[in-house]
Parts: C-alpha cells; sequence; structure tokens
C-alpha cells in the first residue's frame, strides 16, 4: 500500500469525535486543526457521506426532512483533521431571511476560519447542478478557497447518465477559479469513491 494511502486508511480507521456545533460563528471553537468543510444543498447527503468516511452509522445526524440541520457541525478525526458539516442550502420552504442568513453565515465562515484547507461541495449526481449550487461557487470563488465537487449518490444513475452529469458538471466547473480540476464520484451505500476522497482528504491534514 503506498505511503499515502496507508496514512489515508489510518487516518479515517481512527477515532472521529463530535466536538462542536454551533448557529453562530462567534460560538464556533477554533482548535489549530486543518479543516475541511462540507457543503451543498439541502438533503445532498453530506451526513452520510461524512459517517461513511469514518466508517461510522451515526457521528453525524441524518435527516429526512430537507433544511433540518441549522448549524455548523465539526468533527474531529484523529487529532489531525477537522470536518465541517455545513447547514445544506436551496431547500425551496426555506424563507428568505433564512436563506439570507445562511449566505451571511457561510460567508464569514468561509472568510475567517484560518485554518480552512478545503472546501468539498456536494452535488447529488441524480439532479446534477442546479441553480443554488452556481450561486455558492460564486461564493466561494469570491472568498478564494478551493474547493472541489464531489457527486452523492453516484450508485442511483446508470452509468451513461452518470457520465453525462460528470462532463456537464466538469466543463461549468471550469469555468470558476477556486473549483479544482477532479470531481469525485461517491456513494455513501456501495462505497463508491471513498478511498479517493479519504486520500485527498488525508493530504491536508496535519
Amino acid at each position: 500500500m503506498p505511503a499515502d494511502a496507508e496514512f489515508a486508511h489510518k487516518l479515517f480507521s481512527g477515532p472521529c469525535e463530535f466536538v462542536a456545533g454551533a448557529v453562530t460563528l462567534e460560538a464556533l471553537p477554533n482548535f489549530g486543526l486543518p479543516e475541511v468543510a462540507f457543503v451543498g444543498r439541502s438533503n445532498v447527503g453530506k451526513s452520510s457521506l461524512i459517517n461513511a468516511l469514518v466508517n461510522r452509522k451515526d457521528l453525524a445526524r441524518v435527516s429526512n426532512t430537507p433544511g433540518r440541520t441549522r448549524q455548523i457541525n465539526l468533527f474531529r478525526l484523529r487529532d489531525q483533521l477537522l470536518l465541517a458539516d455545513l447547514p445544506g442550502y436551496g431547500f425551496a420552504r426555506v424563507s428568505k431571511a433564512e436563506t439570507a442568513a445562511w449566505n451571511s453565515l457561510i460567508a464569514a465562515y468561509l472568510h475567517t476560519r484560518r485554518n480552512l484547507r478545503r472546501v468539498m461541495l456536494l452535488l447529488d449526481a441524480r439532479r446534477g447542478m442546479m441553480d443554488s449550487d452556481r450561486q455558492v461557487m460564486g461564493l466561494l470563488d469570491d472568498a478564494a478557497i478551493a474547493y472541489q465537487v464531489v457527486l452523492t449518490k453516484a450508485d442511483a444513475p446508470k452509468p451513461e447518465e452518470l457520465t453525462a452529469v460528470d462532463r456537464a458538471v466538469a466543463k461549468h466547473s471550469a469555468q470558476h477559479p477556486a473549483a479544482l480540476a477532479e470531481i469525485v464520484a461517491t456513494s455513501a451505500e456501495s462505497k463508491l469513491g471513498l478511498p479517493e476522497l479519504r486520500l485527498a482528504l488525508a493530504q491536508l491534514a496535519a
């Protein structure tokens, strides 16, 4: 096993614990560790993906109700990496005021978390990129934070459908300066893409 892959395996096989949850940045502690944020539309599967990455079933709470997660949740992985589960966006039943509050919170988070190394932008492979995703990509570009697109639930579409979504997303991502070129297709159920994603995250760890 290559050294990087071995480190990634050890990192994600080690202890991972919930350390903080906050609805304001002032209440969000700073642990001095490299931080990776997971962001995406409501019900895109952020919590499920985090659970799958760390081989846990219920570390991050999974809800079937879109828009349920309203706070930033932090998880500490082996005292080497922080995983941040950010509130979902794009839920139709959320008021304009709540949408504005989300934009304000996330913009402030992106500009003030000094140890933030990467944002993982999650897109539902069954739906591809939507208008709200494009808006968030603009927000990430403005903050000059490198981000990687991750397709979730990639076991659901047919192979040719997944390929079409991947190509369309890659074409749009190429227009965004802060977006990384590589797109990772994942599935929390089938474990598709998890080793590749673990390796990418491990390279950001202390």
